[in-house]
């Protein structure tokens, strides 16, 4: 995949725990073009590895002049937030994807509910900007531990007015989505990006009210877990690929110079597939892709996100 290079002209800090980036195209130029919603995938060469993790852009999509991006340290950090925490700073360059939307607005929607939780906000920060450019009823609903931890809360406030609903956790404001969804009119759109719990509650209050499944959506990027080492053997490329404890099977792949496909990196868009030809274990499926049906027949994996406990694996490519 082709990679742009952007320098990191500002760093500010959006919350606790969390750094928001300010990129600019490494030749000048103005930035490529991108849809509210979208995200890309920053390259970050570490000492003996590269971390490769996708990021909403934050940005007005209708300013090319730089891309902006926002970085939660996370608790148990395999070595990709840490990187953007401790080691990135003004003036460096770093390599990014194009831009990618997988999360993309109803063009159909006669009315948008976008919910956040926690640093979930992301995704909805540029298309905050293009509903209000392009006049569009919505409503954002954005849930947060405590003001300290609601990164942009300001910023939102000032741009979205009424339009803003904010649930404050520290003050014993919970959201309700049986309250929200109940009364909306026809051919409204629901989004959600947060926690796993939020969006499971968000989408089966959906389904239960009888929303159509196309007008419910959600992101959810995850990171790939830890684990046993196993082997994958790869029989088109007629190699064998060391996967390491903290080391998804894309990474192993990756690192061992195999140009695998991908485009989110966190178990959402499928790209990644892969046809499981034979395992001397199980399957440890972690992405929100794959069905029930295909999960349980063994045949297919999403390496970004998923593993295997065994000792071998192997993969058609």
């Amino acid at each position: 995949m082709s990679a742009l290079k952007v320098i990191v002209s500002e760093i500010n800090e959006a919350a606790e725990g969390v750094r928001h980036f300010t990129l600019v195209n490494a030749d000048g130029g103005e930035m490529p073009s991108f849809s509210g919603g979208s995200h890309v995938v920053v390259s970050m060469p570490a000492s003996g590895r590269t971390y490769r993790n996708a990021y909403s852009l934050l940005s007005n999509p209708s300013d090319r002049r730089n891309y902006q991006i926002a970085v939660r340290l996370q608790e148990n950090s395999r070595g990709g937030s840490k990187f953007m925490h401790e080691q990135v700073g003004i003036g460096m360059t770093l390599d990014i994807s194009w831009p990618v939307n997988l999360f993309d607005l109803s063009r159909l929607g006669h009315k948008h509910i976008l919910i956040a939780g926690g640093i979930g906000i992301t995704p909805f920060m540029s298309q905050a900007h293009e509903l209000l450019r392009q006049g569009k009823d919505f409503e954002l609903h954005y849930a947060y531990r405590s003001p300290r931890h609601a990164a942009f809360l300001e910023f939102l406030r000032e741009q979205l007015g009424d339009r803003l609903h904010c649930y404050d956790q520290s003050q014993g404001k919970t959201l309700n989505f049986e309250t929200l969804f109940s009364h909306q009119p026809l051919g409204t759109h629901a989004y959600v990006c947060g926690p796993a719990g939020m969006v499971e509650a968000m989408i089966g209050t959906a389904r239960r009210l009888g929303w159509p499944e196309g007008h419910i959506h959600n992101e959810e990027f995850l990171a790939p877990p830890v684990g046993e080492p196993f082997t994958i053997r790869l029989r088109k490329s007629q190699m064998d690929v060391e996967v390491g404890a903290e080391v998804s099977m894309l990474e192993a792949m990756e690192a061992a110079g195999v140009d695998a496909p991908y485009l989110c990196r966190g178990g959402a868009c499928g790209r990644c597939e892969l046809e499981v030809l034979y395992t001397d274990g199980v399957l440890d499926h972690h992405d929100h892709y794959l069905s029930d049906e295909e999960r349980r027949s063994g045949k297919k994996i999403m390496p970004c996100v998923s593993r295997a406990r065994c000792s071998f694996i192997e993969l058609n490519l």
